[in-house]
């Protein structure tokens, strides 16, 4: 057993300095005092000073208290009594049962090395058009979701995750309202995934340092459940919580700030958790998809700009729906050339006719004269962004490209969309070709 220290030298906001020896990084600890015992972690080494954050906060806590380290980093139980549960963001149950007993595995590690992972071409379908055919998800894909306050973010998670077929759905929420959990737990109860739910919330009204465990919590059980043979899909909303969370603990810290205040180890420190995806030679796989808040709808700002650098595209939010322009899969090419012959077409053509409908529209805004091509433009974005851009729209891939085919024949003739004749032939509605040979 690890003996006690009892030299704590400064006590700021939710972090406490103590006099030690021999410890190393994300060690955990126990405070113990007049008013009771609480769970530390080691954040910052100086020398014999060790910052510890503690997770349920400072208050109460004195210079004269005594300080255990465990000599262990943070733990989670993982068995499959976790699915249909709800934990906190120290991982204690949120959902009135008992705490899981089961094997501890250790949060917080390295991610995967290379030589065990194999190549993603598997496509996550989601049953979102502007998702499977523009910008496909594929297995063990990292991808965020751009947005901002009031878009509709957490509902498009929730629907990821009642669609996508995933063996296990693990939620990190970070910052959530109170009211936002529940409407993730009313979505996953109501759609029948809750038995294959693991939740990980840390609301607002939760110590801050909790919100920088949550990440850790989900990945370690996710992995997990990947080695076991499952498709893990974990959902974390919202990253710019995670990383304001370590922004203050860096002030607390006295840190030297970086762009806009936050640390400088920002990247490292997102990097760690979007790269445990990973899909497993031999295994299961674990994608993840991470809502990033951007304030005041700004790219630039350091928590999209630095996530930008790590994952494999973006989706952007924006009106409630996911703007072509500018969202990105990176893996799309691994796996949209293997659904059917014509997704990559109807994908650039679609895409190309609704860019110069923005055209005509501006065209049309600044009182220039509409020509009968524009008229068609215009009648098409329409159509477009209604049956298929529309968040609403849930549909399997390919019942969602026949649809892009009606509303091509509907607004134009086979000519004019781009696309090679044979593929037309073969997909083109057969009722609108037989009344042209008429």
């Amino acid at each position: 057993m690890r003996k006690y220290y009892d030299h704590i030298t400064r006590i700021a906001g939710n972090v406490v300095t103590v006099t030690a020896s021999g410890i190393g990084y994300d060690e955990l600890a126990i405070l113990s005092g007049e008013k009771g015992s609480s769970l530390a972690q080691v954040i910052h080494l100086e020398s014999d000073q060790v910052s510890l954050q503690v997770f349920s906060g400072t208050e109460g806590v004195s210079t004269g208290d005594r300080v255990r380290f465990l000599a262990r980093p943070m733990q989670v139980p993982f068995s499959d009594q976790l699915l249909g549960r709800v934990f906190d963001g120290s991982g204690r149950p949120r959902d009135d049962r008992p705490q899981v007993e089961a094997e501890m595995i250790n949060i917080g590690g390295p991610a995967v090395n290379p030589i065990r992972r194999r190549m993603p071409d598997q496509m996550v379908h989601t049953g979102i058009p502007m998702i499977d055919i523009f910008n496909s998800l594929v297995e063990s894909q990292k991808l965020p979701i751009f947005s901002v306050a009031g878009e509709p973010y957490n509902e498009l998670l929730a629907r990821v995750g009642l669609q996508a077929k995933a063996d296990v759905i693990i939620l990190g929420g970070m910052g959530l309202r109170h009211d936002d959990y529940l409407k993730f737990r009313t979505a996953f109860e109501e759609g029948g995934v809750l038995g294959r739910s693991i939740m990980f919330v840390h609301t607002a009204a939760d110590p801050v340092v909790e919100a920088l465990i949550v990440p850790d919590l989900c990945l370690a059980v996710g992995e997990q459940f990947a080695l076991q043979g499952k498709k893990v899909l974990v959902l974390l909303t919202d990253m710019t919580a995670f990383a304001d969370a370590l922004k203050e603990i860096a002030i607390i810290m006295e840190q030297i700030p970086s762009n806009r205040g936050y640390p400088g180890d920002l990247y490292t420190q997102m990097a760690r958790r979007y790269e445990k995806a990973v899909d497993f030679d031999g295994a299961g796989s674990m994608t993840t998809l991470a809502c990033v808040t951007m304030p005041g709808d700004d790219v630039t700002h350091p928590v999209p700009d630095n996530t930008g650098y790590i994952t494999e595209g973006q989706f952007y939010l924006r009106n409630g729906r996911i703007e072509p322009f500018g969202s990105l899969s990176r893996l799309k090419q691994q796996v949209n050339g293997k659904t059917r012959d014509d997704h990559r077409a109807i994908m650039d053509s679609c895409i190309q006719l609704y860019a110069q409908c923005r055209e005509s529209r501006e065209k049309r805004d600044m009182g220039f004269e509409m020509s009968e091509w524009d008229d068609r433009l215009l009648k098409y974005g329409e159509r477009f962004e209604k049956q298929i851009m529309d968040l609403s729209v849930n549909i399997p891939l390919f019942e969602a490209l026949d649809r892009c085919w009606e509303i091509l024949a509907d607004c134009f003739e086979p000519a004019e969309i781009g696309i090679r004749r044979s593929i037309i032939e073969a997909h083109w509605p057969k009722e609108l070709a037989t009344e042209d040979a008429a």
